[in-house]
């Protein structure tokens, strides 16, 4: 269908949506490696995991074959609350270009939260509903998540508390104040309120946090409070389960208009948003029946997937958590306090990791000024402020339509933009400031982290 066709924005029906997320794990030829007891160094049973997460989130998080998992109705109904999100044709951002690329983003900026979290955040609180619990704890990198799951909790009446990284505990305030009116309590972290706060911040005086330090918070609270469990936005199976939402509305409004995507985009920081964007597109690649050119877009000052090691490693700062094979910069590694936000995490999604290790999709890093360089762009033509996150995306969907500039290719590119970056402002401020500045670490500061890898098992 020729592009004067196509809508600058392409919604859903409530009908056309998803009744169903798709489990990619089941197409995968090579299953993601298991969690692993970091005692015993075997692999972690569903009883071994129910001290802290929800029943049914360990069905999910341990199932490596059932493709379609139904979508509860009351999670349905929620969705609608704020889904489908809408697919937009970048035709200004084309125009500004000079491009023949034809660009496309999924927004998921367009509810309370303010980015794609809550697609998982009501699932997981709905299943701790469900399972009578009180209530759940969590950490949070920007903020985004924290925000996600305190509006789910407030809509299902349950607890939540949050310990937020201290960096964006301190940069953020407005967010951490949204979380506050939805009723969540929101500690900075590393925290003395926790013996592996306290740890931490003997070991590393004056630390910003990291999302490592916030999740061994947030796993000691909910372990050591009945009525409790540990609930998270990224990286483990169950929430690339869930956002697969993204790609499955992505993929039904491409196909209403007969697009085929040549270039898939997303940001990658534990691999939610990316996980779940390109889930039924990377199924079609698994099963021989479509190739895509997939690619990562992760922070240069936390490069895991570029510059890390794929093997067993905690997921937390504290080493309190069970292990996980990914592409990991070490459970030590402490993040330069960036803008980078919700994607300055060590490690990376298993799941991403095993298939970027099979080697199906691609990875390269950015730096924090050119992204900001690229967002401000997107902003003043496509008219929507972008999260520093999903912005990392922008950068490469630009760099890609340029070459298509070049080369005279009408290539049709698809990104990933996670959400709005309103509560970012200082970061903006910073950029236009000029005082803004990129960290990249040497070789010799990721060798310390890596130095920390716990011992491998033997599987």
């Amino acid at each position: 269908m020729s592009s004067e066709k196509i809508p600058y924005k392409i919604y859903l029906t409530e009908e056309e949506m998803p009744k169903n997320w798709y489990n990619v794990r089941a197409d995968m030829k090579v299953k993601p490696a298991p969690l692993v007891n970091p005692g015993t160094l075997q692999p972690m049973t569903a009883a071994d995991l129910a001290p802290v997460f929800c029943d049914e989130l360990i069905a999910q998080e341990l199932d490596n074959d059932t493709r379609l998992v139904p979508i509860p109705d009351e999670i349905l109904g929620f969705y609608k609350m704020y889904r489908p999100s809408p697919l937009v044709r970048a035709y200004c951002l084309e125009e500004k270009l000079g491009t023949p690329a034809h660009i496309y983003y999924k927004f998921e900026g367009n509810n309370t939260s303010g980015s794609h979290k809550l697609n998982s955040a009501i699932a997981q609180a709905y299943y701790a509903k469900k399972q009578g619990l009180k209530g759940v704890t969590t950490e949070t990198g920007a903020g985004q998540w924290g925000t996600a799951l305190s509006m789910a909790c407030a809509y299902l009446g349950l607890d939540c508390k949050v310990y937020m990284v201290k960096v964006s505990y301190e940069q953020k305030p407005f967010r951490r104040e949204v979380m506050r009116t939805y009723g969540a309590s929101v500690t900075p972290s590393p925290s003395m309120e926790t013996s592996v706060g306290r740890k931490i911040l003997a070991e590393h005086p004056g630390t910003t946090g990291s999302l490592g330090c916030a999740i061994s918070e947030a796993v000691e609270v909910a372990t050591s409070n009945p009525g409790y469990r540990y609930v998270l936005g990224s990286v483990l199976n169950q929430v690339l389960l869930h956002q697969s939402v993204i790609g499955l509305e992505t993929k039904i409004a491409l196909d209403k208009y007969g697009i085929v995507p040549d270039i898939i985009i997303g940001c990658a920081g534990g691999g939610s948003n990316l996980g779940g964007l390109i889930s039924p597109f990377m199924g079609e690649k698994l099963r021989g029946e479509r190739d895509y050119r997939i690619i990562a877009v992760e922070p240069a000052s936390c490069p895991s997937f570029t510059r890390g090691k794929f093997a067993y490693d905690f997921c937390d700062t504290g080493m309190i958590c069970p292990l996980a094979k990914m592409y990991t910069l070490g459970a030590g590694f402490i993040p330069s306090p960036n803008h980078a936000g919700g994607l300055r995490f060590h490690g990376m999604s298993p799941v991403l990791s095993q298939l970027y290790h099979d080697g199906y999709m691609e990875a390269v890093s950015v730096e924090q000024t050119a992204v900001f360089e690229a967002a401000e762009f997107f902003a003043r033509t496509e008219g929507i402020l972008p999260a520093p996150e999903s912005s990392h995306a922008i950068k490469v969907a630009i760099d890609e339509a340029k070459k298509c500039a070049e080369t005279g290719e009408a290539k049709n590119i698809v990104f990933g933009l996670t959400g709005t970056g309103y509560f970012d402002l200082v970061a903006y401020e910073q950029y236009n400031n000029g005082t803004m500045t990129d960290h990249i670490p040497t070789d010799e500061e990721l060798a310390v982290g890596l130095a920390g890898l716990p011992k491998q098992p033997e599987l």
